[in-house]
């Protein structure tokens, strides 16, 4: 180690020696002349690093993975994956490079680092206009409370993208507890080499559900955690409006852990068939197909372990499927714990219709959860929040601004609430009142700023430019959601009227 490689930096290269099935040694692309766009200082304070050596020349190189510290062996990870449910074989990171694993055990991984055996055909680079949207809708989602993937930095090559026309290339540096994926385990099994898939279970466990290790069936305690781990994810995303657009099984992490983030936005007009994504013409991805998708991505995680849970292959796919059977359960109790904290309600709620049962997961969610506080006012709660899922679908009101309307509806005032619905909500919010919503409580469940689709493409199309205030800006207002301050209306506000159907796309 030199001088200048400072502890925070240190990578070891643990996945890559120990799975040299599972990647590929490579080396970035040169950056001609990199430029830091944004830098995540709070992130980078965390992981022990600090913020003067990113910004050096050796700090830079790392970013973009032209310097590799000694102890790193930066690898192209290999998986395969169902992407939008048709199966590829040999997916991997195309563009993409695991640096190492940092001292607190987090990866350190780059996006449009350059091609790599993974690329089928692609470039491997990235434009700074989608790697600046990582940065931006990852912070804002760890803001929110939900768990994800972190953006470090992202770094300008100096080199051009050509997409339509040319763009300004950069690198995102990223940040998670690992790049571990059901298509990671899909691309082990695929092999035939149980034994490497073994492996491949046992350091999920060691890395993610130490936990399990003790369990009398490790394997399904692992499936059972992941499970567990992605049913609280997805509720998370139903909570806030957010849609992935691209809920392949190669985004469907071990950890549990939000990742990859292209064609994500956040739904504003209330519509369970709102989908963003370009590219999602049957609208499988769509915002209320979200649960019972992640339910199928386990289903196919599941399909990987049945050599380990069960050496009779009858027993094991008999296992695991009622363990997959749970998750319409685990997923509603979740949803629901989530809900009624948005409505700010004392006591659990029982199985509820409300947005959840909007978007399509109530009807197959099995028994009902269990029911603690006060019985009558959760069989008070349960008809309301069927009543607000009909509600907010006739209205299609921007979902974000209902939900903090509430909060002076709370306290008595619900004008802000009757000038998003009219009087529509008149009797559903006297019988919601009556069961004591805290104030409180809500103010810490429904944000007043989420990445506004119009203002992040705002933002991102004048970085892209080269001017970068807007995007600063608005990653200020999104990493502070739930305090409201004067004069950043703007930032609290849908897209106007007249905007053009937001759409999105995948970056590459």
């Amino acid at each position: 180690m030199t001088s200048q490689e400072r502890p925070g930096v240190r990578l070891t290269d643990g996945f890559a020696r120990d799975f040299p099935d599972l990647g590929v040694q490579w080396k970035a692309a040169e950056a001609p002349t990199p430029r830091l766009l944004a830098l995540n200082e709070p992130l980078a304070a965390e992981l022990g690093i600090d913020p003067a050596y990113l910004r050096g020349d050796e700090g830079l190189g790392l970013l973009t993975g032209t310097h590799v510290p000694s102890g790193a062996t930066p690898v192209a990870q290999a998986y395969a994956g169902h992407q939008f449910g048709g199966y590829s074989p040999r997916l991997g990171d195309g563009r993409a490079l695991l640096m190492g694993e940092l001292p607190d055990g987090r990866d350190l991984h780059l996006k449009g680092s350059g091609r790599t055996p993974f690329a089928r055909g692609g470039d491997g680079l990235a434009a700074v206009g989608p790697m600046l949207r990582e940065y931006l809708i990852s912070e804002a989602m760890h803001a929110l409370g939900v768990p994800t993937t972190r953006a470090l930095a992202v770094v300008g090559t100096g080199a051009a993208v050509y997409r339509e026309q040319p763009l300004p290339g950069a690198v995102l540096a990223r940040v998670a507890a690992s790049h571990l994926r059901v298509g990671t385990f899909q691309f082990a099994r695929s092999t035939g080499d149980v034994e490497l898939v073994r492996r491949l279970a046992e350091h999920a466990i060691a890395r993610h559900y130490p936990q399990a290790a003790d369990a009398k069936n490790p394997y399904l305690a692992l499936f059972t955690g992941v499970l567990d781990a992605q049913a609280s994810l997805v509720a998370q995303w139903m909570l806030l409006g957010f849609i992935h657009g691209v809920m392949n099984t190669d985004n469907t992490t071990i950890s549990g852990e939000t990742i990859d983030y292209g064609p994500c936005a956040f739904m504003e007009q209330f519509d369970p068939a709102t989908v963003f994504s370009s590219i999602d013409t049957q609208g499988r991805y769509a915002y209320g197909n979200q649960p019972p998708i992640l339910q199928w991505n386990l289903a196919r995680f599941a399909e990987t372990l049945i050599p380990l849970v069960d050496d009779d292959e009858n027993a094991a796919v008999e296992t695991l499927t009622a363990s997959l059977g749970t998750f319409p359960t685990r997923y509603q109790e979740a949803w629901t714990e989530g809900m009624r904290t948005k409505l700010g309600l004392p006591a659990a709620l029982g199985r509820p219709g409300g947005s959840g049962e909007a978007a399509g997961s109530g009807d197959e969610a099995g028994p009902e959860a269990a029911v603690s506080g006060d019985e009558a006012g959760s069989e008070a709660a349960e008809p309301l929040l069927e009543e607000l899922s009909r509600l907010l679908t006739a209205t299609r009101v921007d979902y974000t601004s209902f939900f903090r309307a509430l909060i002076p509806a709370a306290a008595g005032d619900t004008s802000p609430v009757r000038g998003l619905v009219g009087e529509l909500a008149d009797g559903w919010l006297a019988r919601w009142r009556a069961l004591g919503p805290s104030v409180e409580v809500m103010e810490t469940a429904n944000p007043v700023y989420i990445p506004r689709n119009h203002l992040v493409e705002e933002a991102l199309d004048a970085a892209t430019a080269g001017d970068l205030g807007p995007f600063t800006e608005l990653l200020v207002v999104v990493t502070d959601p739930y305090t409201e301050r004067p004069g950043l209306e703007r930032y609290a506000s849908p897209a106007p009227p007249a905007a053009s159907p937001h759409v999105t796309f995948c970056g590459t």
